[in-house]
């Protein structure tokens, strides 16, 4: 009888979950009869040997895109108060905490995928089936048992475009507040710009981060910082990490800072369009 990786590993208690399994594929952490594999699709046989190679204690190797950012960016959440969305298995969450934050409201329109180590931590606060594009203060606040405007906002969201989310995020921050989000091309291009899940065109990829910087721009938000996440997500996409802050006047207090203009030649290259 032969299936699917990614079921395999779960199956045979490799990992937590199906998803979970798929990660450690993709990060290529798995091995069968001692080669290794990264497609969680392809088939294995009950008689093939399959192990799964030592790897750290973070819950999602999103965890590591998150800590790229914050260190490329100089972003520092210690103390602060925290909203991660799309948390999923607490990647980010588990982050922040580490790294000082004061409290992690952690949101996910899905259910029960917070691992149950970041879920028992008392600074972390997990709201499950919460749409993050129908945002407000006030459902925030409900969510949050409190009205305290988050001063860190970090996003890992799949299957939604970022633009449609951007409005929301603006409406319930503070004026001194860092926006750090992961931006997935493959959900911003269209169903045209993908191709069995990947986005292969770098004009594609550059134009799905210039679309998102723009939209924050339109809703209040100017880009301070623009990164290549340092880890490939599903499919092998290439994503990107942005830095977002409210719109303020510059120094001499006339011009706004944080134009996307000033940004899309760093996207561009980092892109692979020029």
């Amino acid at each position: 009888m032969t299936q699917r990786l990614d079921a395999a590993v779960a199956a045979r208690g490799l990992a937590r979950s199906r998803t979970h399994a798929a990660q450690l594929i993709t990060a290529g952490l798995v091995s069968v009869d001692g080669h290794p594999v990264v497609k969680a699709s392809v088939k294995v046989g009950d008689d093939q040997q399959i192990a799964v190679a030592a790897s750290d204690h973070y819950v999602s190797r999103a965890a590591h895109k998150l800590i790229a950012a914050l260190d490329g960016f100089g972003v520092d959440v210690t103390g602060r108060q925290c909203l991660d969305l799309g948390a999923s298995t607490g990647g980010f969450t588990q982050v922040l905490r580490e790294r000082g934050a004061a409290r992690v409201l952690a949101v996910d329109v899905g259910h029960g995928q917070l691992d149950p180590v970041i879920a028992a931590d008392p600074g972390v606060t997990g709201v499950e089936g919460f749409n993050v594009r129908y945002m407000t203060a006030q459902s925030l606040a409900e969510a949050a048992g409190d009205g305290i405007r988050p001063e860190i906002v970090t996003g890992d969201l799949s299957f939604i475009s970022l633009t449609l989310v951007l409005p929301a995020i603006a409406a319930v921050i503070g004026a001194d507040a860092h926006v750090v989000l992961l931006v997935k091309p493959q959900f911003e291009v269209g169903r045209t710009g993908v191709r069995e899940g990947l986005v292969t065109d770098a004009a594609g990829r550059a134009d799905a981060v210039a679309g998102v910087l723009w939209a924050a721009w339109d809703a209040g938000l100017g880009t301070v910082g623009v990164l290549a996440s340092p880890l490939a997500g599903t499919h092998g996409n290439r994503e990107f990490l942005v830095h977002l802050r409210p719109r303020a006047a510059g120094a001499d207090g006339g011009t706004e800072t944080g134009n996307p203009t000033d940004y899309l030649q760093a996207v561009n290259r980092l892109a692979g369009a020029t």
